[in-house]
């Protein structure tokens, strides 16, 4: 993908978010309503500096370089016998448990 010699990966990425942005696009214009007949509110995003993004986004970046594989078949690579995968899972698992937390810890 970073050689720019495939399409595939941008070709998932670019098509997610042309998706996402009609969707929204439709759900603030038509007033779509959820199957229990309530409204959809799409909450108004309050900008900062974005240094949390830029961050999160290179600790993600880097624990997924320092794994060597993606987050999504980390299980099916233990279940395979990889076992060294183990300690990436439950690196995974703690990571997500953060929102547990984070009103505890240090902002």
């Amino acid at each position: 993908m970073f050689r720019f010699e495939s399409f595939h990966m941008y070709g998932v990425l670019g098509s997610a978010m042309i998706t996402a942005m009609v969707s929204l696009r439709v759900i603030k214009s038509v007033n779509v309503r959820t199957l229990n007949g309530e409204a959809i509110v799409i909450p108004l995003k309050i900008d900062g500096k974005g240094y949390r993004y830029w961050i999160g986004g290179a600790l993600f970046g880097i624990g997924w370089a320092f794994a060597g594989a993606c987050q999504g078949p980390l299980f099916a690579l233990v279940g395979s016998g990889a076992t060294v995968f183990v300690a990436v899972a439950v690196a995974a698992l703690m990571g997500r448990r953060y929102g547990r937390f984070r009103a505890v810890l240090p902002h």
